[in-house]
């Protein structure tokens, strides 16, 4: 039942992290007075894009099916590792998204990439985990991965840290890859 519990909760992990391509055309929660300078808006281009990448890996759940624990064991350290690294690409793109434009908008984003090591770092001790773990055995590794997957409920809204910087939070209106990490369902629609 546990194990059966864990993999349901991978695979709404999967859906939160934008594994899959979804349709929505959410409405930004960002102020809409005035406007954002030209280099808010690039410079926002390059911080979604980087906070995005973890999207882009390609993840695979594993399956709902419990009888073969093995098998589910094995699946869930990879989609552990894959989660890892996505997290740690992301995190890198943001460290390397260079100066903000706007004060307060390099601490912000510094807090972002924060965020995406901390996770990256969450899924590859509970890859590891998996892995040493008995298959049979649900409260070893994959206990780990279920409480590594509650963990994704951090990145509830990647650009949260945004908010003490409103030129910036205005940008994300503009920004084409803000855009398209609201259509992929990754930042909330509220």
């Amino acid at each position: 039942m546990r194990l059966r519990l864990v993999a349901a909760a991978a695979v709404a992990a999967c859906a939160l992290a934008g594994c899959t391509s979804g349709g929505g055309t959410g409405t930004s929660t960002t102020p809409s007075s005035g406007a954002a300078s030209p280099q808010a808006v690039a410079y926002m281009d390059k911080v979604c894009g980087a906070a995005s990448e973890f999207a882009k890996i390609d993840k695979t759940a594993p399956k709902l099916d419990a009888g073969d624990p093995a098998k589910l064991k094995a699946e869930m350290a990879a989609y552990m590792g894959q989660l890892a690294d996505a997290f740690t690409k992301s995190a890198e793109g943001l460290k390397n998204v260079g100066p903000s434009p706007v004060a307060g908008g390099e601490e912000a984003v510094n807090k972002m990439a924060e965020t995406f090591t901390s996770l990256g770092t969450v899924f590859a001790d509970a890859k590891a985990k998996v892995e040493q773990a008995d298959a049979n055995d649900a409260t070893g590794g994959l206990q780990a991965a279920g409480e590594a997957i509650a963990k994704l409920s951090e990145l509830a809204d990647p650009l949260r840290d945004l908010k003490g910087v409103p030129e910036l939070q205005k940008a994300t209106q503009s920004a084409q890859k803000c855009q398209d990490m609201q259509r992929l369902n990754i930042t909330p629609t509220s």
